[in-house]
């Protein structure tokens, strides 16, 4: 058996997440109350009620972390263990908190900053983000370029989550139009996304000079789990190829059905996304056929991946 641990993105989260958890087992609460000392708030309080802050991104981001770790924990301390990892976006950070080559107190202090910069990056309703359901790569691509040469503005995929599943991105009104190109040209949904900026697009230069600074403070270790990268899908060689990936991976489309198959063609055959939501597990039931696919986000699901991974055995 070959282990994947995935890490969700934003957009996953909800009220209430994390709270199963952190009321059951001590290591998940541990993670919880050392994320509250570093931010100097309660991410708890904002991972268990506050839906109105989790709808911000510079709470979002360090809020999924938050979760996404204490999932892992949980599992860990059942024996579980990676051979492999990756995170969504966002969650590219938790798989290198994962991997050992980030400390947890700098991840989250760093996808808070991360978070306000991008918010801070498109003011409101200049950028949108769409998921374009059903429909072939190459036409997701020819519907964008059709918007830009309408000459309304940026529009280009910004995640390739699963083959027909990608989320477009851009200025608001050819995000738009490019979605509406998309529908004609036979996409099943067009669905535009509660997200508070154009993510993976040149659109957050601003940000991704903010973060570059905020980076280079920090303190890689080495890995002792291969990470595959959201930038290219390839697999990251060694702590120093971090910073470079990450400056250019807010401002980069998201290869996560890449990387699901180059997971797979290296042996992966049992997934388990670690945070709120199921998102990942849609993914790889799309890019691959014969793996088992799980997940931890409660107790529930918690006691639901043991048995299953029992029976694997």
């Amino acid at each position: 058996m070959r282990t994947v641990f995935m890490f969700s993105g934003q957009g996953a989260q909800y009220a209430g997440m994390g709270k199963d958890l952190y009321q059951n087992h001590s290591v998940a609460k541990e993670i919880f109350d050392r994320a509250d000392e570093v931010l100097g708030y309660s991410i708890k309080d904002i991972c268990f009620q506050d839906e109105e802050k989790l709808g911000e991104t510079e709470f979002a981001q360090p809020a999924i972390l938050t979760m996404s770790i204490a999932a892992m924990k949980v599992l860990e301390e059942q024996g579980v263990r990676a051979e492999m990892t990756a995170g969504l976006s966002l969650g590219e950070y938790s798989a290198y908190v994962a991997s050992g080559a980030m400390e947890f107190e700098e991840a989250v202090a760093l996808v808070q900053k991360r978070g306000k910069f991008m918010a801070e990056a498109v003011p409101s309703g200049e950028g949108a983000m769409y998921a374009i359901i059903g429909l072939d790569t190459e036409l997701v691509e020819e519907a964008c370029k059709e918007a830009v040469d309408a000459g309304l503005g940026l529009a280009i995929p910004a995640n390739y989550n699963a083959p027909g599943q990608i989320v477009i991105a851009g200025a608001a009104k050819a995000v738009e139009k490019a979605a509406k190109l998309a529908k004609e040209k036979g996409a099943k949904l067009a669905v535009k996304l509660k997200v508070s900026g154009p993510f993976h697009t040149p659109m957050l230069d601003p940000a991704a000079k903010k973060l570059s600074v905020e980076l280079r403070k920090l303190h890689m270790k080495p890995m002792h789990i291969p990470v595959y990268t959201n930038v290219d899908a390839q697999l990251v060689e060694s702590e120093d190829q971090i910073i470079p990936i990450l400056e250019k991976q807010i401002v980069s489309p998201v290869r996560f059905s890449d990387i699901i198959q180059k997971m797979y063609d290296k042996g992966a055959d049992t997934f388990i996304e670690l945070g709120p939501g199921k998102s990942l597990c849609g993914f790889v039931k799309r890019t691959v056929k014969g793996v088992s696919i799980l997940n931890v986000e409660d107790c529930a699901t918690l006691d639901k991946t043991m048995k299953k991974l029992h029976e694997l055995v």
